[in-house]
């Protein structure tokens, strides 16, 4: 028989091969995170029929005589070029702008997938709506008040607890930082009320106990003099103000709240003094036994007062709660008080405590964090999306449903966080679409059609000639 009939079979066989990959690339054109499949033909065996032979000194060398045996796939590769990215708006929807993989599980087995259409099951897990595969990264751990990510460990279910609750927190901190105008009259001794208002600025804030409820924090500012022994005003020492703190000014059960310095035996009253250096900046604060914090760093009041509503008979009975009036630190300009020729004002009060919420949004950044937005206005670290990478991306095998798998050739999962050795970033709201391109793909099917339209005629040319070698005998 012919060689010329095998070769064009070989031809048939492998064209169609090839065609079936074009017809897989049209057919996922619009599939999410599809990567396209490109065939390489490689020629195959061939039949000698002449040796090459050397040069000699009355001949020169002649070339070997072969005649080849047809051809066949050299290989299908996966074409991981990024495709292009669809917005949608929806906050699950992760597409992944560079190298990498999303890491999803069923059981024990690993997958990776670059389709990023997630969405959160009845428990709050996020999964692949498609097929329940679930999204892997590293959950979150309160230690102390702060939720910590410890990507070091290995990667678990993401869960989104959207619902939940996030527990009040009683303030310990207040930083108050303002503006005392300079220009403020003193107030003397036996004042008018008059003189009291002129001398006196003041400003309010909430605070939160345990409990989560709202108290009313209250300082008032009053410019005055340094008094003496005899309880007479000593015009040498100025740039004095004494402040007044109170908690729930307005309630008529007294809160009983008390100022003293830090570290220090406790002050009895709620007022301490702040004193000024002639530049207007913060030069100490004393309390009423006479205890001054100076020099240098921050300096900070502690403030206590009476919780309402705690139940006396359990241990500790009335609870009282203490939190810190930061002032700022002495000589400073930002977030701390001063004392210039402006008019008074509250430049930043920002306290730390917070009432009850519930989780009613998340959002997830860059680096695949996902933050916990609450009904009280707080933020939480909920987890981390996690990204796989491979040192051969091209050696792993198509699982279906989007999904890749490690194969002998692909190297092991190196996984981690978005944008750590040269794993790409995760877009929130997007969706990866394919990166097949119709018009190469079009071009390719005329290629491949017109080969298999040869290969058929090289069998029916082949086919002729036996035809005329069968009449011979006739």
């Amino acid at each position: 028989m012919m060689r010329s009939l095998f070769s064009g079979v070989s031809g048939l066989q492998n064209h169609q091969t090839r065609m079936d990959v074009v017809g897989n690339n049209i057919s996922n054109v619009n599939t999410t995170g599809f990567k396209r499949n490109r065939v390489n033909f490689q020629d195959m065996i061939y039949q000698q029929l002449q040796g090459a032979a050397r040069p000699t000194e009355d001949l020169g060398g002649v070339n070997p005589k072969e005649v080849g045996l047809g051809m066949s796939v050299a290989s299908i590769d996966t074409i991981h070029t990024q495709g292009s990215l669809q917005t949608t708006g929806v906050g699950t929807d992760l597409a992944i702008q560079g190298t990498g993989f999303f890491v999803l599980k069923q059981g024990d087995k690993s997958f990776y997938t670059r389709a990023g259409a997630f969405s959160l099951d009845e428990d709050g897990m996020m999964v692949n709506p498609a097929n329940g595969m679930r999204v892997q990264g590293w959950q979150a751990r309160t230690v102390g008040n702060e939720q910590v990510l410890d990507v070091s460990r290995d990667v678990e279910n993401l869960i989104i607890p959207v619902g939940s609750k996030d527990a009040a927190r009683a303030t310990t901190e207040v930083n108050f930082a303002c503006n005392l105008d300079k220009r403020t009259p003193i107030i003397p001794n036996d004042p008018t009320e008059a003189e009291i208002a002129r001398g006196t600025w003041g400003t309010e804030m909430k605070i939160y106990d345990t409990f989560g409820q709202e108290h009313i924090l209250r300082v008032e500012f009053t410019r005055n003099w340094a008094f003496n022994a005899e309880g007479e005003p000593d015009v040498t020492v100025n740039n004095r103000w004494t402040a007044r703190v109170t908690v729930d000014p307005e309630n008529p059960i007294p809160t009983n709240t008390e100022v003293g310095m830090v570290g220090a035996i406790p002050a009895a009253g709620n007022e301490f003094t702040a004193i000024f250096n002639n530049n207007g900046t913060l030069q100490a604060i004393e309390d009423a036994n006479g205890e001054q914090a100076a020099g240098e760093g921050a300096v900070a009041m502690n403030v206590a007062f009476d919780v309402q509503g705690a139940r006396p008979e359990l241990e500790g009975g009335m609870i009282r709660q203490q939190f810190l009036l930061n002032l700022g630190t002495v000589g400073g300009l930002v977030n701390s008080v001063t004392q210039y020729a402006e008019s008074s004002s509250t430049k930043a009060i920002i306290q730390d405590g917070y009432t009850m919420g519930y989780l009613e949004n998340f959002k997830i950044d860059t680096s695949g964090v996902i933050t916990g937005v609450y009904s009280n206005g707080t933020n939480r670290t909920l987890g981390q999306v996690a990204m796989a990478s491979f040192a051969n991306q091209g050696g792993l095998e198509k699982g279906g449903d989007n999904v890749f798998l490690e194969s002998n050739n692909s190297g092991y999962a190196n996984i981690g966080p978005s944008g750590i050795a040269g794993k790409g970033k995760i877009i929130s709201g997007a969706l990866e679409m394919s990166n097949v391109d119709l018009s190469e793909q079009f071009v390719d099917m005329i290629v491949t059609q017109r080969g298999f339209q040869a290969n058929s005629r090289t069998i029916q040319t082949a086919d002729q000639l036996l035809q005329e070698i069968l009449t011979l005998k006739r």
